[in-house]
């Protein structure tokens, strides 16, 4: 019975995302992106793809950073098709994880207070939602127009964002630095994340854990190890600014990074699969968690596309496809502003995730 209501309340989601993953892009068209002589050749190539019709406005304003801001717009209608056709069941986690970018619309927002921005320069930095928001365009502009990060956060009110935020002013007002801000609302919503993950029951939750998980565990790995690495935080700083729980990146890999100890090791015994391809590499420099970050983004990727070869009929379907097409939009985005500087293919080609150079 519990198999049968699952094929029904998953059909059409699964239907649907059968169908989307057909369009993302091929091989043969990352290949014509990649040899793209410039960078309105790469826009004539994306014209005649499923990015097409969001890049029909006027040539002369489609410069490359609203050429980025076009793409995702079909991404926000994705994610707004899968939540709306996808069973109550499913949408809690599918929604958490489109509000990540609800999350970066609100850091970008208040970096552009700090900067003393314009609304015109901001707002085609922010990822477009018009649906399933808690913080509106409207509300946006108003933060970045405030004049200050204390009237910028004061605009949230009503919102979850604005008691996070609230709580961590004091320590941006002694500090004078976004980051008290910014980890705030990135444990909180990670946390947030994981809740969602953990509430889904059999079959959905281990899907919603090889895929979200992944993303989860990533993320607290890389902040670990940047904390270490660059921000030379103290052990009790790192363990209260990460998640202590996760999927195959556990408490004491964190702990055992945080204290200074062997990276590797704890990298190593959460994903040995990566041994081989990151031996000799040190986590303990800016080039080798590079390097890390790229080799976990393509360990998710692959586990990503991995999905549509298994059992269908679960929420990891759904979380796969939309992953996988936020990195394809963000190689694109990369290749975007490589052509339109005119860098070369053997600097910008190495750093593709989705794409084979």
């Amino acid at each position: 019975m519990a198999i049968t209501m699952g094929v029904q309340a998953y059909a059409l989601a699964q239907a649907t995302v059968r169908a989307l993953y057909g369009d993302l892009l091929s091989q043969a068209q990352w290949e014509d992106l990649i040899r793209a002589p410039d960078y309105d050749a790469v826009l004539t190539i994306l014209s005649k793809s499923v990015y097409g019709p969001t890049l029909q406005i006027d040539r002369a304003l489609l410069n490359p950073r609203r050429a980025a801001y076009q793409i995702r717009l079909h991404l926000a209608d994705i994610y707004a098709k899968l939540i709306r056709i996808s069973p109550a069941v499913g949408q809690p986690v599918l929604m958490t994880l489109w509000h990540h970018y609800e999350v970066d619309n609100i850091r970008v927002a208040l970096r552009g207070v700090e900067a003393g921005a314009t609304w015109d320069q901001v707002r085609h930095l922010l990822y477009p939602m018009r649906r399933y928001v808690v913080v509106t365009v409207r509300e946006l502009e108003q933060m970045v127009r405030s004049g200050s990060v204390g009237r910028a956060i004061d605009a949230l009110k009503g919102t979850q964002y604005h008691g996070i935020l609230s709580h961590a002013l004091t320590r941006y007002e002694d500090e004078r630095s976004l980051f008290p801000l910014e980890v705030a609302l990135d444990i909180w919503y990670r946390r947030t994340l994981w809740d969602c993950v953990l509430a889904l029951k059999t079959q959905d939750r281990a899907m919603a854990l090889k895929t979200v998980g992944t993303v989860l565990d990533v993320d607290n790995l890389l902040w670990a190890l940047r904390f270490r690495v660059y921000h030379h935080l103290t052990e009790s700083e790192i363990i209260n600014y990460t998640l202590s729980t996760g999927f195959e990146v556990k408490d004491a890999d964190i702990r055992q990074i945080a204290r200074g100890g062997d990276s590797a090791q704890a990298v190593f015994r959460a994903y040995p699969e990566l041994r081989e391809t990151l031996r000799g590499v040190s986590f303990d420099t800016g080039e080798g968690l590079g390097q890390l970050e790229q080799a976990l983004l393509r360990l998710l990727i692959s586990r990503c596309r991995h999905m549509f070869a298994g059992a269908p009929f679960h929420i990891g379907l759904p979380l796969a496809y939309v992953l996988l097409n936020e990195y394809e939009i963000r190689d694109l985005t990369l290749l975007i502003e490589a052509k339109a500087a005119r860098t070369p293919i053997s600097t910008f080609g190495p750093m593709l995730l989705v794409a084979a150079v």
